[in-house]
């Protein structure tokens, strides 16, 4: 990973090939071994290499560093309330900026439900104008799902891949697309910006209006975590994560 040559992406992504070509030999084989070229916010790739090639790349001048992919397991975060972004105080920041309507949130998870309640756009204004990504059709998933609120959903699996060369597609429970199996990726995306949702109680209890931190924030969902069937556990690579961050910064 490094600073950007070129600003035109398909610059960078070349010089990744030829990086790759002169070490393996073949336009082919650099081909085949590229996963990801990331482009947009920064220069790196990820690729499937054996030790002794991985060695050789990182003892190249240009290269900065070469590291091992990496799996991570779901975590917590924080409340709104650490953060001071209570609804209930008229002088904040949430309040200053509409509900956070102009904030788009990208978010790498585990996908996105797209017809939970907390995803409505009601009284919601125009998608921003700033806004370049796009909704990615898939399993269970179309354009059609994406909303004035819900406005960007892609998904990035060649890392997992790379990693779970028996992965079957057919018989996995996952979805090949931005959609969500767990609910964590929903989960979070609800806790950062959904939408009011009035009337809600659970087992009826506590009844009253749920939303997110931003109600008003644009959501983008980026799935980069996958179940693993036969472990019955959801990993996340830190190809397809780095993958989905360069995504982010161009959209």
């Amino acid at each position: 990973l490094g600073e950007k040559q070129h600003d035109d992406p398909e610059f960078v992504t070349e010089s990744h090939h030829q990086m790759l070509w002169s070490l393996l030999g073949s336009k082919e084989d650099a081909h085949d071994s590229m996963v990801y070229s990331y482009r947009h916010g920064f220069s790196g790739f990820a690729a499937k290499l054996t030790n002794s090639q991985a060695k050789k790349l990182a003892d190249l001048p240009e290269v900065v560093h070469v590291v091992p992919d990496s799996f991570y397991k779901l975590k917590t975060t924080r409340t709104w309330d650490y953060l001071g972004l209570s609804a209930t105080n008229p002088n904040n920041l949430l309040n200053e900026t509409n509900m956070g309507e102009q904030i788009i949130i990208g978010i790498i998870d585990t996908g996105v439900w797209p017809e939970s309640e907390v995803f409505n756009d009601n009284g919601i204004g125009p998608v921003p104008s700033h806004w370049n990504g796009s909704c990615e059709s898939g399993e269970m998933f179309d354009p059609s799902h994406c909303n004035k609120k819900l406005i960007g959903a892609k998904y990035f699996i060649n890392g997992f891949l790379a990693e779970n060369e028996s992965f079957n597609y057919k018989e996995s429970l996952d979805f090949i697309s931005p959609r969500d199996l767990n609910g964590h990726g929903t989960h979070v995306a609800t806790i950062a910006g959904g939408s009011y949702v009035p009337n809600i109680s659970y087992k009826g209890l506590a009844g009253g209006t749920v939303s997110g931190g931003v109600p008003r924030a644009r959501i983008a969902m980026y799935k980069g975590c996958w179940y693993l069937d036969d472990l019955d556990m959801t990993t996340c690579s830190s190809a397809d994560i780095l993958k989905a961050m360069d995504e982010a910064i161009h959209d």
